[in-house]
This record gives C-alpha cells, structure tokens and sequence, in this order.
C-alpha cells in the first residue's frame, strides 16, 4: 500500500492510498479521512460509496464532511467506483465500465474477472482499513445516485454488519430504471432474478433488519423522473412498515452543492448509530 496524499484538515488529516486489490485484480485508490480522536485510539468507520464517473477524490474533495467527521470522532473511507487500468474492460457508455461499477459482482464476460465491487466494498476493504488504520469493527455506510443504490443495498444484504445507513439521490429500484438496468443487464445477464439481489426495493420487501433509512432527494434533480423515482421506495417501505426518513428538498439538484448542503445531517445520524 503506499501513501499518495496527506493534508491537515480539522485538526485530522484527509490521506488517499493505492493498494493492489486482489479482489478486482488491479490496483485501487481510496481516500481515509482519520479525525483528530485517532490519536487516542480506534474510532468508528463511514464508507462513502460515490456516483457514476467519480473516483475516490469527489467526495473528498467538494463535500466538507472532514469538518463534520472531525466534530464526531468517525473516520470517512471513500473508494473509487470501479477498477480501473489499461486492461480493465471498459465501454463508450459513461453509465458503464470504469467509474460505474454499480457495486455489484459481475457474473458476465468481459466483465467477471475484475468487476467485484460488491466483495471489495463488503470485504476486501474493511479488512485492508481495519488491519492499518486506527478504526474499530463498529461500521456505516452511505452513498450518492449510484453509490446511493450500493449503500442501501449493501446494508440491506449483511444484516448486522452496519450501524446506520444513509443516501442521497439513491438509485433505488435499478431493476426498474435506465441506468440500472443497463448495468445490471451487462454485468449479469438478462435473468431478472439475477437483478433482485442488487435492488433495494426488493431487498426491502424480505428484509430480515430494520436499519433505519435516511434518503435525501433534491427536487430539482435533473434526474429525478427518470431515473431515480424515490417514490418507489417510500411505497414499498409503507407497504412492509420499513423505517424511512425521505427528506424532499426544494430547489435542490444531483450535484455536490447538494450532498455539501446536507452531510452534517446524515454525518450526526451516523454519529447517533456508531456512538452508542
């Protein structure tokens, strides 16, 4: 592993890192924010999952979450998309490929070999985190548009394996929309039985935990009726009684502006959950 960044930030310091994954069989960068109460040991761990054609650097850069994380003791993981490299298949499609992952485990060629990001994000990474770095086992996980979908995804499939889980923007039906089923179709195959393990809606219909969901959606948001369709899972979550907070924000987009807006709200919801 080796050590690319390294900038004081709220009296902690914000680091990016490349490693080689074994898990995607390329190397891989993430960014680790370690708040100032590392110095006196371990502290509770936020992953951050990020949208399509982002790397490890949006988050870290355009959302101001070190100011938060810094006030509440948690450290921020956020991880690239994707695999990434010369010999990493790619497409034309910005909504496929490198920088769109979509978190699943690709079961299709060409993209099997390296397309795992489900078991980096569930396994490889916390392990990599929790092994060098001064974090504890207590976990969180939260997202945007397509790290939304695998945030909330995630959570719901590994029951007890996190504290809190939040979203903004979520993908939250892919097997029903655009740019989830353009994903899920190529990675997977075209047997929709095989997209239900990646589509909360699903999920939430047998979900075994009651994790309580913190969504914020901007209605202004450029894709908000086509591809995004919140309203699919405050449905489904009255339907089977699923604990949701669905914050709708007038004048809001897809942007960072947003996410900026709002990160020390879900940051204190995660705080809430990893402190207790």
């Amino acid at each position: 592993m080796e050590r690319l960044e390294h900038h004081a930030s709220f009296d902690g310091w914000q680091e990016v890192y490349q490693h080689a994954s074994d898990t995607l069989g390329c190397t891989m960068k993430f960014g680790v924010y370690i708040p100032p109460q590392a110095l006196d040991g371990n502290v509770p761990v936020l992953y951050w999952l990020s949208g399509l054609t982002c790397t490890e650097q949006n988050f870290i850069t355009k959302s101001g979450v070190q100011r938060y994380a810094a006030e509440h003791g948690i450290m921020i993981v956020a991880p690239d998309t994707s695999p990434r490299g010369p010999d990493i298949p790619d497409d034309a499609d910005y909504a496929l490929g490198q920088g769109a992952g979509f978190y699943v485990n690709a079961t299709r060629e060409p993209w099997a070999p390296h397309y795992r990001m489900y078991d980096y994000v569930v396994n490889e990474l916390p392990s990599l985190i929790e092994h060098w770095f001064p974090a504890s086992e207590k976990r969180s996980i939260s997202g945007h548009s397509m790290g939304g979908h695998g945030a909330l995804m995630i959570a719901l499939r590994n029951p007890g394996r996190y504290q809190s889980v939040s979203a903004f923007s979520p993908v939250v039906a892919p097997s029903q929309l655009p740019w989830g089923q353009n994903a899920l179709s190529a990675y997977l195959g075209d047997d929709r039985e095989n997209w239900k393990p990646y589509d909360t809606v699903e999920l939430i219909r047998t979900a075994r935990e009651r994790l309580p969901l913190l969504v914020d959606q901007g209605l202004d948001d450029e894709f908000l009726e086509t591809q995004l369709q919140p309203e699919r899972l405050k449905r489904v979550c009255e339907e089977v009684q699923y604990p949701l907070t669905l914050n709708l924000r007038p004048g809001h987009d897809h942007s960072y502006y947003f996410i900026a807006s709002y990160i020390g709200d879900h940051i204190a919801h995660h705080a809430a959950a990893l402190t207790r």
